[in-house]
């Protein structure tokens, strides 16, 4: 369950109503606040690349001080990047950054855009960016964006002038604003989009530079600053008791599976935006000069700005239901307006605040978690109005199981109404998944086809009930996600979304099976029905040249939930093989062929995601010396999964226990990426872990960034210096400069072979400075780029070796990378 804990005063200021939150119960402050913002009409896009790029402070004062609608268009979802809270990658990693995103909105008052540009990794230039995303499509996407949202002002938050000198995707995500300024009025570019939003001019354009991009704040001090504007981001809010720094590092600390939790701070900050298309403020401390932002901004605004004007003035905090009348009474003038961009904003805005000042709490929950099409669904109503207001309840409307319920009930002072309505789930009911999964993209774009879906960021519940209410004569609709709800010992009352999946489902544990050894390998197949009495068989489609046994399995699952696991026997060919193995379930002659995965942690809502279920299956021609290996936990990886997958015998070594014992019984020792980076104990096993290579051992280190290591003066028993240098092409030329060295000829002979088929990247972070005891083994470079040579080096220490390595294994292994599990079997075979 999303909890933002002494952010709770600011979850009415968003727009954006997470799923499977908690219902909202504003106080009487923040739904003045709320009041505040109906009362301006302005708007303001942040644009960056990334989950974590946004600028929260500047969100955060634009959305909480100046009360302007904003919005953060991340053009990824941040799926390529690493996960420092589980073992979740790529798509499942968009999914997690997505809702991390969503967080940080609800506790800095923002909302959330995307494009569907896919985070391939890192990029060094903004050619190889737009190549790979399809500038064309990512254009058209911010272009939807900006005429669907409506900003008078953007604010980028990189340079366009500069590509080369950072991500390729932060100055992209930039140029790609600067173009789209320019285009969003014309009729004829992208006119498909026409057929549901109008053509849109902002006002101006921004860069919120800073003292960093000038290369020193020495620099800075003396730039022409006629084209800044600048803004005191610090300021304190004492309605909240916090100050708008403190928020925004509170919205950051969203952002757990990149670590990025934030200590807030206080007193005044500066920050500075520059004027990059345009008309520049005459009002320079006023970023929406010359811009209506009140109520007369549109036709027929005066009469609803004199009235709401008003209630914003004397609004009685202990009573917040005596403006409920006046709320009404503009609710009814938002309605005729002939400006549907601000008449659908103000209405969901004045909607709520309606709610919000009578105390009105509307509900529906089921006992299930979860269902399927056309099956039976109770569903649990209830309705409260805790104010004096009259109200009544005229009907409730569950479209998804056709029911409809025509009540109209008074719903007296604090006097609770429950009901119960049955029905069924109707037969196109679409599974509850990430819209942008549904459809296989390509490695820059994702795949979707429905204009109106793009740049969303969630899939929005089809199960929802509406609620008819009728205040002062007026009639106001309520849509509420139907939700699941139970009571946790621990945690209390806990709300999850209630999803519609598939009627059966398969999965495989892994989604990479090596065979190594063995010809043959028993593959587990286990079964959830989402149904009960679900009869079928299963079969496994697999590769030519590979051979499964039985053919068929028959299966019987009687209860809802219920889980079996059936065993294939899959037998590879004699040479070196890979393709992939999928699950075919029949029932009825109906076919099903997805998994169903759960991702649960604390920070972010519940989510389900259905995926076609299929593993990678490879018949690798491997060898290996040493048998028993040992693995210090660093920021999360799957490698001892896979060296269990090639036959080796892995142990977990807690980094408190690292010692000279604990170690001498270890063939090698192999440090999980970024370890150096996030285990504090390391600084005090380092000098154990250099004593076990010097006395015979074999010590592999994986990549490391070259900022806040806990271990600096000894990483290696001799000095090493690691860099910024990484090889982002995967299929740069890869040059053995140590071809008679034993890593690449014992027990496997490495050749240009091995790295074909490498994904995202080569590697990243290498060293770039080390002393004449290191042998680097390899050689790559990007396009137009100097040769890096640290991607590989290797030192013998006393009897034994030690190995630091740049070399992208985290991904080569869950990707099935024959070539990468054979380097790594030479690595640990060192000396044997």
């Amino acid at each position: 369950m999303r909890k933002l804990l002494s952010v709770i005063v600011l979850s009415f200021l968003c727009i954006h109503i997470a799923k499977a939150q908690q219902p909202k119960k504003p106080n009487s402050v923040e739904i003045h606040e709320a009041i505040k913002k109906l009362n301006f009409l302005g708007s303001v896009l942040y644009v960056a690349a990334h989950p974590d790029d946004e600028n929260t402070r500047l969100i955060s004062y634009m959305a909480n001080q100046v009360k302007a609608r904003t919005a953060y268009l991340s053009l990824t979802r941040g799926d390529g990047g690493q996960n420092l809270i589980g073992p979740e990658i790529r798509e499942l990693l968009g999914v997690i950054r997505t809702q991390e995103l969503l967080a940080a909105r609800n506790t800095d008052g923002g909302e959330q855009i995307f494009t569907r540009a896919n985070d391939f990794g890192y990029s060094k230039h903004p050619d190889e960016t737009l190549a790979i995303w399809d500038k064309k499509e990512v254009l058209n996407d911010v272009v939807w964006a900006i005429r669907k949202f409506r900003p008078d002002v953007i604010i980028n938050r990189f340079n366009h002038r500069t590509p080369g000198t950072t991500h390729g995707h932060h100055t992209s995500s930039a140029m790609l604003s600067v173009e789209a300024f320019d285009l969003v009025a014309d009729k004829n570019v992208y006119p498909n989009q026409l057929k549901y939003v109008n053509t849109w001019q902002p006002k101006r354009l921004f860069f919120n530079t800073s003292w960093w991009f000038y290369g020193s704040r020495e620099n800075f001090e003396k730039a022409d600053k006629s084209a800044l504007l600048e803004f005191d981001t610090g300021i304190y809010y004492p309605d909240l008791g916090l100050s708008n720094t403190e928020i925004a590092s509170l919205s950051r600390s969203q952002h757990k599976s990149q670590g990025f939790g934030s200590t807030g701070t206080r007193g005044s900050q500066t920050e500075y935006v520059e004027l990059i298309k345009g008309e520049l403020p005459k009002n320079k401390t006023n970023i929406f000069d010359g811009i209506d932002t009140s109520w007369n901004r549109v036709k027929g605004g005066k009469a609803i700005g004199d009235i709401l004007y008003e209630v914003e003035k004397n609004f009685d905090f202990k009573n917040p239901a005596a403006s409920v009348n006046q709320l009404v009474k503009a609710y009814q003038l938002i309605q005729g307006l002939e400006n549907n961009h601000w008449k659908t904003i103000k209405t969901k805005e004045i909607t709520d605040i309606i709610a919000a000042t009578t105390g009105l709490y509307l509900e529906a929950v089921t006992n299930e978690a979860y269902t399927t099409q056309n099956s039976d669904i109770t569903i649990k109503i209830e309705a409260i109005n805790r104010s004096n207001a009259a109200i009544r309840l005229k009907s409730i409307d569950i479209s998804s199981i056709a029911v409809s319920e025509n009540l109209d009930v008074d719903l007296e002072t604090n006097k609770r109404n429950n009901y119960e309505l049955k029905g069924r789930i109707i037969a196109n009911t679409k599974n509850t998944t990430p819209y942008w999964l549904n459809s296989k993209g390509t490695l820059g774009m994702y795949n979707v086809s429905d204009q109106k879906l793009i740049g969303t960021p969630e899939t929005e519940h089809q199960t929802k009930a509406i609620f008819k209410i009728e205040i002062g004569g007026i009639i106001i609709s309520y849509a509420k996600d139907i939700v699941y709800k139970t009571n946790d010992p621990v945690k209390g009352e806990v709300y999850k979304p209630f999803e519609i999946i598939p009627t059966i489902s398969a999965s495989i544990k892994d989604k990479v099976i090596i065979y190594a050894n063995s010809p043959s390998k028993q593959i587990p197949v286990t079964l959830k029905s989402s149904e009960p009495n679900i009869k079928g068989s299963i079969s496994l489609k697999h590769p030519e040249g590979w051979e499964v046994l039985p053919k068929n399995i028959d299966f019987d699952l009687t209860q809802k939930g219920e889980e079996k696991t059936v065993v294939f026997t899959l037998t590879a060919p004699k040479n070196q093989s890979e393709g992939y193995i999928s699950p075919k379930i029949n029932v009825n002659g109906k076919t099903y062929s997805d998994e169903i995965i759960n991702i649960n942690y604390d920070h972010i809502p519940f989510q389900t995601v259905v995926l076609p279920s299929e593993t990678k299956v490879v018949r690798l021609d491997i060898k290996k010396k040493g048998q028993n290996i040992g693995y210090i936990e660093g920021a999360g990886d799957v490698v001892p999964e896979s060296l269990q997958q090639i036959g080796y015998q892995v142990t977990t070594i807690s980094p408190e226990s690292i010692s000279k014992k604990t170690l001498q019984a270890f063939d090698a020792i192999v440090i999980g990426i970024r370890a150096y980076n996030t285990v504090e104990e390391l600084k005090f096993g380092q000098k154990h872990l250099l004593e076990y290579v010097k006395n015979g051992g074999n010590l592999v280190i994986q990549y490391n960034t070259n900022r806040r290591l806990k271990v600096t003066d000894n990483l290696g028993p001799y000095p090493l210096k690691l860099s910024r240098d990484r090889v982002t092409d995967e299929n740069a030329t890869m040059k053995l400069l140590a071809k008679d060295h034993a890593v690449l000829n014992t027990p496997n002979k490495i050749t240009s072979k091995d790295f074909e088929g490498w994904v995202q990247e080569r590697g990243l972070y290498f060293p770039n400075e080390w002393s004449k005891e290191y042998v680097p083994i390899i050689a790559a470079n990007d396009k137009g780029e100097s040769e890096k040579k640290g991607a590989l080096l290797i030192a013998k220490y006393g009897k034994g070796y030690y190995v630091y390595t740049g070399l992208s294994f985290f991904r080569e292994f869950p990707a099935g990378v024959s070539g990468a599990y054979r380097l790594f079997a030479n690595m640990l075979s060192l000396g044997k």
